[in-house]
């Protein structure tokens, strides 16, 4: 009989310890959290005020929150987006924009880009935010212009614009790369041609100033050339000649060949005879 009476207060008391202690089992699982490398936490209060704004984000690793409260795990690592556009030209044809962007929510402002923005913000507010920006900036320009002189120009303003919408949704917009640009085979076969009627007139001119530029020197050398004749021949006369000749002569006279100078010959001149034996 006693051991009956000990078998039922065990049952008595065990039983609900078991309970309790199962209950605070779950209670300790539904209380861990962990973040994992490159994200955050933001914090949802389901007896409080649900995401406060004012909250700092939970760092990567292990975290201990109420069971009743959730966790919004949000990756805050550099992401890209590949998008593909249909926009218009100035003159209202069909442009194919292809642009890769760069993008990372802002740290400090997680909380409210989750609260006010939700976890989809990259369908909700990236896309349209790259869409709407490349169909201003794209609407002010022409298909020759877009295709080939303000590529740089145009990826630059898109970025700017883009930026302006992003910065007041709580993300920082890295860097956006137009890849490519397409457009109808006729508009591009016509700027193709253009083009490559254009780069054979600056070919060609640069011919003709190239030939201009050597007529030029060639003229100038010509005129420098004759410069010094005239200058060489009006300080040349018959009497430096003579004077000279007979220099030449005085020096020649004094070698040690035997030789006779007859003086007064021809315009006045000496003239050596060789004596000398062959």
């Amino acid at each position: 009989m006693d051991t009956y009476q000990k078998i039922d207060k065990n049952l008595k008391y065990g039983v609900p310890v078991g309970i309790l202690l199962f209950i605070l089992v779950i209670f300790l699982f539904s209380s861990m959290v962990t973040i994992g490398t490159g994200h955050k936490g933001v914090l949802f209060k389901t007896f409080g005020k649900g995401v406060d704004t004012t909250q700092i984000p939970l760092s990567e690793g292990f975290h201990f929150v109420a069971p009743w409260n959730k966790v919004y795990k949000v990756d805050v690592r550099q992401q890209q987006l590949f998008e593909s556009m249909k926009v218009l030209s100035s003159n209202g044809l069909d442009i194919q924009l292809d642009a890769t962007v760069w993008y990372q929510p802002r740290h400090k402002d997680l909380a409210k880009l989750i609260k006010l923005r939700g976890l989809g913000y990259l369908d909700d507010v990236i896309k349209p935010a790259i869409r709407s920006a490349a169909r201003n900036v794209v609407g002010r320009y022409t298909p020759e212009e877009i295709y080939s002189t303000r590529r740089e120009a145009i990826t630059q303003e898109i970025f700017e614009e883009t930026n302006n919408i992003l910065n007041q949704n709580f993300v920082h917009l890295k860097n956006i790369l137009v890849r490519d640009v397409t457009l109808p085979a006729t508009i591009k076969n016509a700027i193709e041609r253009k083009l490559k009627q254009q780069q054979e007139a600056l070919e060609y001119e640069y011919r003709l100033q190239k030939e201009k530029k050597e007529a030029e020197r060639k003229r100038i050398e010509a005129k420098g050339i004759k410069d010094f004749q005239d200058i060489v021949s009006m300080g040349i006369s018959d009497k430096l000649l003579r004077w000279k000749g007979i220099e030449a002569t005085l020096k020649l006279a004094e070698s040690p060949n035997s030789k006779i100078v007859v003086v007064g010959g021809k315009d006045g001149l000496p003239i050596i005879m060789n004596a000398g034996k062959n």
